[in-house]
């Protein structure tokens, strides 16, 4: 009985401890927000089999995918971190050195994770030269850091975000951006073809990234790319390699219901709530600036089998 309530005790208090991390750091997307739930589950795990720790981990999973955030980060970040770290499984004899290998590997995981924003922004900043003029879609921190990166760098230049409706989260991306010295402008969504021919090249985010090389994005992203591509303006993405997924959607109802709408959502009517985001295919996309190099869309599925293998 202890060991069935010290399991409750400590699988009740992820929800918490998952949405504690995402208000406490905002800086943080939810796919790290639950690497690092996965971590601090197995410090204080009590299991005594590979079979129950992976029931927990399993458990945990679950409840951060049914807690009101986008969860396509989620899902590849926490498939890829158990990934990395049951390599040890098979090394060790006894079960608690298993557990200390695992846990050291998976430190090394979020090191590497944290590493990674810095060096795919000063990949991306060196294609932000003087004078250039920048549309973006919505709030990326990757974005966000590599224009920090080029303002260090003394270059000047001058961005376009979008108001970003549902969350309107273009609007803070502009504030963040002008408090670190970048005029910036921001436009509505519906305004995306007419500035586009003042443009030199779109930077945006990404929530997941497929075995294609397309994104799944904010919503917006997919019609944003399509202007880019018929005006010839390059389309840039700037994601971490644990947001590349093992899903190859060939349009926009392929992706699945959990990555476009949030728990809340699907306990609703579906056909009256709007997706939270699209698919752009790789056609559309002209570089991925990752933590691995900077990658074309055709190059994403060589490097998902090699963190696969």
């Amino acid at each position: 009985m202890e060991k069935i309530g010290e399991r409750y005790s400590l699988l009740s208090y992820i929800r918490e401890y998952f949405c504690k991390i995402l208000h406490e750091e905002k800086d943080l997307s939810p796919g790290i927000a639950a690497i690092k739930t996965l971590l601090y589950v197995l410090e204080n795990d009590k299991s005594e089999t590979v079979q129950e720790l992976d029931s927990n981990f399993q458990t945990t999973i679950d409840i951060m995918r049914n807690t009101d955030v986008p969860v396509t980060s989620v899902a590849s970040g926490c498939e890829l971190f158990l990934r990395f770290i049951t390599f040890a499984k098979l090394d060790y004899k006894t079960f608690d050195e298993c557990k200390k290998v695992m846990f050291h590997r998976g430190k090394i995981f979020m090191k590497k994770l944290t590493n990674a924003r810095g060096k795919i922004a000063k990949l991306a900043s060196t294609f932000i030269t003087d004078n250039s003029r920048i549309l973006v879609h919505s709030k990326s921190r990757l974005v966000l850091k590599a224009m920090e990166h080029a303002v260090s760098l003394h270059k000047h230049f001058r961005v376009f975000v979008t108001y970003s409706s549902l969350d309107n989260s273009g609007k803070e991306m502009a504030d963040e951006l002008k408090n670190i010295g970048v005029p910036c402008t921001v436009i509505l969504d519906s305004a995306v073809g007419y500035i586009m021919e003042q443009v030199d090249m779109v930077m945006v985010g990404a929530e997941g990234v497929a075995e294609s090389g397309g994104i799944i994005n904010q919503i917006g992203s997919f019609t944003m790319a399509i202007c880019a591509k018929e005006m010839k303006k390059p389309f840039y993405v700037l994601t971490e390699s644990f947001k590349f997924t093992r899903l190859y959607p060939l349009n926009q109802r392929d992706l699945p219901n959990e990555f476009k709408y949030t728990s809340g959502h699907l306990r609703k009517d579906l056909s009256k709530e709007h997706p939270l985001v699209d698919y752009t295919p790789p056609s559309f996309i002209t570089l991925l600036f990752t933590d691995l190099g900077i990658l074309t869309p055709s190059a994403v599925s060589d490097e998902l089998i090699k963190l696969y293998l």
